[in-house]
């Protein structure tokens, strides 16, 4: 447990982990900031990631690539560019205009696309709040057993996570797998159940994409959201399918990995359990919800590593998305480029590679987000002049760090 909650200090180790810097780029590099979607979305996003920030001290320091920013900086840079938003949003596709009032920093070497860009939405799902028939297969609260382990005031270094398990006599151990709470019934007893689906693949989905919307039988609504994990690792059931030759690398996604579910149901509980990682629920009044609490918006939040790059921050996305034709198919790819926000993370979002894409609710967001796995290039953007500090300051300064 202890290692899955912090890094290795081996050197091999740090050399695998360790961040790609931010570069920041040359003020005479031309690049090309028209945005496709809405500016009222950008809004919208901006003012959430700027609330977060009203409820941080502002020397608490976030993580930047190999250095790190103050709240205040990101705070400063964020209110700066809503300004121009509001006042000359169309000086924002001017290159050169950005280059001169903002820093921006790109996710590892020169302009190629080195990040992998994925998508993620929330499902509309068939279910009830009573088990029956129809609906045989439950969601669950976090149960009263699971206990969290918070390792940094134990000061062991490198640990960033915090770990869960269960209590054995007076042992922390390992909280119960995928494969127990599903094949044994390890959770009935504390009838803990929030809701019933129709199928296993059904709620296997709900656990990935972290929340979603549950159409019950009276017509309502009922919106659930991710209130936490048993503590396992996140291993990708595609990648499993991928190894094992069930689905090309070309015809990958989410759509595919469900259809083979669906057509090889002697094989479901194997593939299933290949992955751990079990995600609890919780209600919700409105969603969904990030990882920075606050509502996420529709094409404009992404979800990254916290480990690497700064909660809330705001950045320039260029990669691509799926093109559909009138019934919601894929027919190719066209351009994705826009100026997003960093208000998420997930249990597949590790490294500094990995950028993930919030599409929105229900089938048209499934449809994009669904085949996603494109390169892409990463911008994160800070107010001209904004200092960065390095570890060793924060640690000499005695900072607050998340």
């Amino acid at each position: 447990m202890v290692l899955a909650g912090c890094r290795s200090s081996d050197k091999s180790s740090q050399q695998a982990d360790a961040s790609p810097e931010l570069k920041p780029i040359a003020q005479s590099e031309q690049l090309n900031f028209e945005d496709d979607l809405d500016l009222s979305s950008l809004q919208e996003a901006l003012g959430r990631s700027l609330e977060f920030y009203e409820h941080l001290p502002s020397n608490e320091v976030l993580p930047f690539g190999e250095r790190q920013v103050t709240v205040a900086v990101l705070k400063d840079s964020l209110r700066h560019f809503s300004r121009i938003l509001e006042s000359h949003p169309e000086k924002l596709k001017d290159s050169s205009f950005v280059v001169r009032e903002f820093d921006l920093y790109r996710i590892g070497e020169g302009q190629a696309k080195t990040s992998l860009v994925t998508g993620y939405y929330e499902p509309i799902l068939a279910g009830s709040l009573k088990p029956s028939r129809t609906y045989l297969y439950p969601i669950y609260r976090v149960p009263p057993d699971l206990v969290a382990v918070d390792l940094a005031p134990f000061g062991l270094k490198h640990c960033t996570e915090r770990l869960a398990g269960r209590l054995e006599g007076n042992r922390v151990v390992p909280y119960f797998s995928r494969a127990e709470i599903n094949n044994q019934g390890r959770l009935a007893r504390y009838q803990g159940q929030l809701a019933w689906l129709e199928d296993p693949i059904s709620v296997f989905f709900l656990h990935v994409q972290g929340s979603g919307l549950i159409n019950l039988e009276d017509g309502e609504f009922l919106r659930v959201g991710y209130a936490g994990t048993n503590g396992r690792p996140y291993r990708s059931i595609g990648k499993y399918l991928l190894d094992m030759g069930a689905i090309s690398a070309d015809a990958m996604s989410l759509q595919a990995i469900r259809d083979y579910l669906r057509k090889h149901p002697a094989q479901l509980d194997e593939i299933l359990n290949y992955n751990e990682s079990y995600v609890f629920f919780r209600r919700l009044t409105e969603g969904p919800v990030g990882s920075l609490g606050f509502v996420i918006t529709a094409g404009r939040s992404m979800a990254t590593d916290h480990h690497h790059f700064p909660k809330g921050a705001l950045a320039f996305l260029v990669s691509e998305k799926p093109r559909l034709d009138n019934d919601g198919r894929q027919v190719g790819w066209e351009p994705l480029q826009r100026w997003v926000l960093n208000q998420d993370t997930g249990g597949a979002i590790r490294g500094p590679k990995r950028i993930d894409v919030f599409f929105g609710t229900g089938p048209l967001a499934e449809a994009l987000s669904g085949p996603m796995k494109q390169p892409g290039t990463c911008y994160f953007l800070l107010k001209k002049g904004s200092r960065l500090v390095t570890k060793e300051e924060v640690v000499e300064k005695g900072k607050s760090v998340r």
